[in-house]
């Protein structure tokens, strides 16, 4: 599932190409990947619409458009971003395509058919309870020890819970996870201050090379020129079971926590160091 670098790598690719361009019609090839309003209405409220700007919530994608109100779109496990000419036919997986003024068509191609568009009048109401960027100001390691304060769930599903922080999946969590020295079982309400910034930093660290690297390109995330990330080669634990710790040439191990398969090296992420 795209994951903060790589929703925010497709809008930067996909921002020169959207902006200010009129959207001359709008053909559903899918009515379920409209959220909401309904199909009809979606059609019609974007016809003749401009995105004016772009921005990211979590793994949202929000395109601003010049009547105040919000294109909200989320990619889910499978969904990609191409801005193509017109006359090209449509792949079997393309769910949505908005036709722009320069006879381009900017198209939403989504397999698994779980991403998602919603026409809102404020991004608020799709966004508005995800937890802080990573990379704000405000998620620091005092911030993460409030949240995690008496929590009994592992680190690793609190990290995925976009509540606590948006745009962390499972990619980026294991990573962090292992530059910090956590263990992802550990109980969140567990972790000292210090471990606390230690994990902030990571998350940090981890998202600002990702996004240098164009995020991770493991099977289906594409840019819209079709390239992929680059990330995948700079990865330490995520899906290298078996392999030999970066740090210490232990195998890295796999275990599912949460019902996510996870990755970590069991000598430097210990479940506990006392």
């Amino acid at each position: 599932m795209p994951e903060l670098p790589e929703v925010q790598t497709i809008l930067d690719a996909l921002e020169p190409l959207v902006v200010d361009q009129p959207i001359s019609s709008v053909t559903i090839l899918w009515p379920g990947v409209v959220e909401r309003p309904g199909a009809d209405e979606f059609q019609a409220r974007m016809r003749g619409r401009r995105v004016l700007s772009t921005g990211r919530r979590g793994k949202y994608m929000l395109f601003n458009l010049d009547d105040a109100s919000c294109l909200v779109m989320h990619l889910r496990m499978t969904g990609e971003m191409r801005v193509v000419p017109a006359a090209e036919p449509y792949h079997k997986h393309d769910r949505l395509a908005f036709r722009l003024a320069d006879g381009q068509e900017w198209r939403f191609k989504d397999q698994r058919k779980f991403g998602r568009a919603y026409l809102v009048e404020d991004s608020a109401e799709i966004v508005g309870k995800l937890g802080p960027e990573p990379l704000a100001e405000r998620f620091t390691g005092d911030f993460l020890r409030g949240q995690l304060s008496g929590r009994t769930a592992a680190i690793k599903s609190l990290l995925l819970d976009q509540r606590i922080v948006a745009g962390i999946g499972n990619i980026y969590a294991d990573e962090a996870l292992f530059r910090a020295r956590l263990h992802p079982q550990r109980q969140g309400g567990s972790l000292t201050p210090s471990e606390c910034d230690a994990l902030a930093a990571a998350v940090k660290a981890v998202i600002r090379q990702a996004l240098a690297e164009l995020g991770t390109t493991l099977r289906d995330y594409r840019r819209p020129d079709g390239s992929p990330g680059e990330f995948q080669n700079s990865l330490q634990v995520f899906q290298r079971t078996g392999e030999p710790c970066p740090s210490c040439g232990t195998p890295i191990s796999r275990i599912v926590v949460g019902g996510r398969s996870t990755h970590f090296c069991p000598k430097e992420q210990v479940i506990s160091r006392r």
